[in-house]
């Protein structure tokens, strides 16, 4: 991908403002909590963003390097075991010092070595250095909506059930019938052959043969959903994967994350804090197996990642939920992208003919191709030009803290 130094150093700005701005309205005790061990505190975010670059950039083409912090590379590597061993992931919240202002001391001065790399490269260092300022840019932008998911999780884990912010503007109440689109069976083409930025999980283009089927028209609702909880689906063995009865079991759901029953009145935790559950707005935080058995119970199952992809190729992508002005899946039509991510029935697995990049770069996608499920359409927070139609996000089938909702398929 080729690109003007100007141009990247303009990204590489907006995208590290964009961070510390999602960081703004958090007290400095924010920036410690880590609620569960698949959180992570938003200092530490901030922290291994930076140290990303410093690992993959700074210490690769600045001949005598000398690092900000040596413990940093312990402290903010996360699972690059080529690089060196790391902090417990689950312990990240225990760690007091470096205190955020010398974390934003570190990305300050992490930053100014950056752009000096990057208006001073050698011209025959220039295609390798823009290509991991870019990788490194999307990886940050991972982060960016993973501090969003963190936060709403660590404030819900408060009994206070503090704020990230104030609402600016009430819930929009809109219904939308569910309706069903037809797609007749056929050869399509997935995957990313772009001279644009995909991740290597989304090559190589290739083919696969679809059978005729339909997908909904938008998002399953609050209130399609909790007709599945007031039919007693969270007791019904019959609806559920084994895995997924089992874990509901053990850890005693009877509804999505972040919902919150009183006096009869169902409210949800969002990240304007609790407020009464909206009806018609899609149903958020789900898991896999909650999705599984929702598609069960409604007689349709969920859609594979190939037809998701081949409608959002038809689809205009438009940021209309991914502006970053509204966190929280709002309801409406369509909802294709920036609204939630929609679970798919397919394993995360490797793509024909996929190589992962060399060397360390290589533990960035293909070591987790086990034992996870593709998620496909971005979701409200996740930064508008960060989505695209070949993009697939993967999580393990209990995960629901990550903004995931439903869309159902069905046979013709």
């Amino acid at each position: 991908m080729l690109i003007s130094r100007p141009a990247l150093i303009e990204f590489y700005q907006r995208v590290r403002k964009a961070s510390e701005a999602i960081c703004a309205p958090l007290y400095p005790d924010d920036y410690q909590t880590q609620s569960i061990a698949e959180t992570s505190p938003p200092k530490w975010h901030l922290a291994h963003v930076t140290w990303f670059f410093e690992t993959f950039l700074l210490k690769n083409f600045l001949p005598d390097y000398q690092a900000v912090n040596e413990s940093y590379n312990y402290l903010f590597n996360s699972y690059y075991q080529t690089i060196g061993s790391m902090h417990a992931r689950a312990e990240r919240g225990v760690l007091s010092r470096p205190t955020v202002e010398q974390v934003y001391n570190y990305r300050a001065e992490i930053d100014k070595r950056m752009l000096d790399l990057l208006a001073n490269s050698a011209e025959n260092q220039w295609p390798e250095v823009a290509s991991r300022v870019i990788l490194g840019l999307n990886h940050e932008q991972q982060h960016q909506e993973l501090l969003f998911m963190d936060i709403k999780h660590n404030l819900w884990s408060n009994p206070l059930r503090p704020a990230y912010l104030q609402r600016p503007e009430q819930s929009i109440y809109v219904f939308s019938t569910l309706n069903w689109e037809d797609r007749q069976e056929g050869l399509v083409s997935i995957g990313s052959d772009a001279d644009s930025f995909a991740f290597d999980n989304e090559r190589s283009r290739h083919k696969v043969w679809l059978d005729a089927h339909r997908l909904s028209s938008r998002l399953i609702t609050n209130a399609e959903y909790q007709n599945f909880i007031d039919d007693n689906a969270y007791q019904r063995p019959e609806l559920w994967l084994a895995d997924g009865w089992h874990h509901i079991q053990k850890n005693q759901w009877q509804s999505p994350l972040y919902w919150q029953k009183q006096e009869n009145q169902w409210y949800e935790f969002t990240l304007y804090g609790l407020e009464a559950l909206n009806p018609t707005a899609p149903v958020a935080h789900i898991s896999y197996y909650e999705a599984d058995a929702f598609a069960h119970w409604a007689g349709k199952r969920l859609p594979s990642e190939a037809e998701l992809e081949g409608k959002l190729l038809e689809t205009p992508l438009q940021g209309h939920f991914s502006d970053n002005s509204v966190f929280h899946p709002q309801a409406g039509v369509g909802q294709y992208y920036g609204s939630l991510w929609e679970w798919t029935a397919s394993p995360y697995t490797a793509y024909p003919r996929f190589k992962a990049l060399p060397g360390s770069m290589g533990e960035y996608n293909g070591k987790f191709m086990c034992n996870q499920w593709v998620l496909r359409g971005g979701s409200c927070v996740t930064p508008l030009d960060h989505i695209r139609p070949t993009y697939r996000n993967f999580f393990y089938p209990h995960d629901r803290w990550q903004f995931a909702g439903i869309r159902l398929a069905e046979d013709l």
